[in-house]
């Protein structure tokens, strides 16, 4: 039995620079977290005793004689590109919902991934775990997304990601911050979930239509992520930070008409009524969770007019995805051919003993 456990992240500035087509040519970059939710995954080979030959659990259950009869385009696209033929069984629970701005998508093929190498009886590194994600959602499934969340969740930590072209497409810098600083914006931040949800691949796929126009929304953008930096790092009022994410939030509005809804916008301006300096719907938009940016003090009174929504209590974390259990099996076939041999070793013992 091998057990995953992937975090999911909290982006706070470049989204959106983080799309190959885009950045690729002009360059990005990404300043976000991950944080102490997670995506287990755990996996075995199954052995052959049942009319199924792999069994996949998560919000529902599939049953199948074959790969291809996999319904989950993640399980399928990862069994595929692992290569991985024999049955298994792989079961996924989460802390947080699904298609809710936090990465889980990528959280969840990161932590597959990891799985399966590990039940081949290898560590992969988080360079191999990220770049093998990406490749996964983008080559195999062909899926509209961004780069930056695979990498998140198995580097894990607050971090700068660069993106740019080349054999080596992006680079993970951590964040140097006093712990003192750290827990200052720790204290600034809360994190609620709007209640609806949304495909990210979906959003994602009109953004990447309109890149052409949006040229100079995303330059500031990536600009934004140097001066957050800036206020985090140096001694300005970290308060700033709150307006930069106000305007960093009014230009990704501007990226699509499917980013926000009406519902959302009311639910960030009743926030920021009560307190909030900033915040932004996270994930590619559309719904999900929404982080507010406000002195402690008033978080009270956000909370008082937010009541009808879930604010999910969350603290940053710094270790990517792991293993958390780690005792692989062997294929079934390979079991019972070693044991075979076992027990004709014991008997050619037992026959040659005088």
């Amino acid at each position: 039995m091998i057990i995953s456990r992937t975090p999911f992240r909290i982006s706070f500035f470049g989204g959106g620079t983080d799309y190959p087509v885009w950045y690729r040519e002009h360059g990005g970059a990404v300043l976000a977290t991950t944080i102490d939710k997670y995506c287990y995954i755990s996996c075995r080979y199954l052995p052959p005793f049942f009319d199924h030959r792999s069994r996949i659990v998560y919000s529902k259950v599939e049953t199948v004689k074959s790969n291809d009869q996999i319904e989950h385009p993640a399980v399928r696209g990862a069994l595929q590109y692992m290569g991985i033929q024999e049955g298994v069984e792989i079961h996924h629970d989460a802390d947080l919902p699904a298609r809710a701005g936090l990465g889980s998508s990528s959280s969840f093929t990161v932590g597959l991934l990891h799985a399966l190498v590990a039940l081949q009886g290898m560590m992969p590194t988080k360079l191999r775990l990220a770049t093998e994600a990406i490749r996964v959602e983008q080559r195999v499934l062909k899926e509209h997304v961004g780069c930056q969340d695979q990498v998140l969740a198995a580097f894990g930590g607050f971090v700068r990601i660069d993106f740019h072209g080349g054999d080596r497409e992006f680079d993970v810098v951590p964040v140097i911050m006093s712990r003192e600083r750290l827990q200052e914006l720790q204290d600034h931040l809360l994190l609620y979930f709007t209640g609806t949800s949304r495909i990210a691949s979906e959003v994602a796929k009109d953004q990447i239509a309109r890149m052409s126009h949006n040229g100079q929304q995303l330059s500031v953008m990536r600009q934004m992520v140097d001066h957050a930096l800036a206020i985090l790092t140096g001694g300005e009022p970290l308060a700033e930070l709150g307006g930069l994410l106000h305007e960093s939030w009014m230009l990704k509005r501007s990226l699509s008409s499917r980013i926000s809804a009406p519902v959302i916008d009311e639910i960030y301006e009743e926030a920021r009524r009560a307190g909030a300096m900033g915040g932004k719907l996270l994930g590619a938009g559309g719904g999900g969770f929404m982080l507010l940016f406000a002195k402690p003090e008033d978080h009270r009174r956000i909370q008082e007019r937010l009541t009808n929504l879930l604010c999910v209590p969350f603290r940053f974390e710094q270790m990517g995805s792991q293993i958390v259990v780690f005792e692989p099996n062997a294929p079934w076939e390979e079991q019972v051919s070693a044991r075979a041999c076992t027990a004709e070793a014991v008997v050619a013992q037992q026959q040659s003993t005088p």
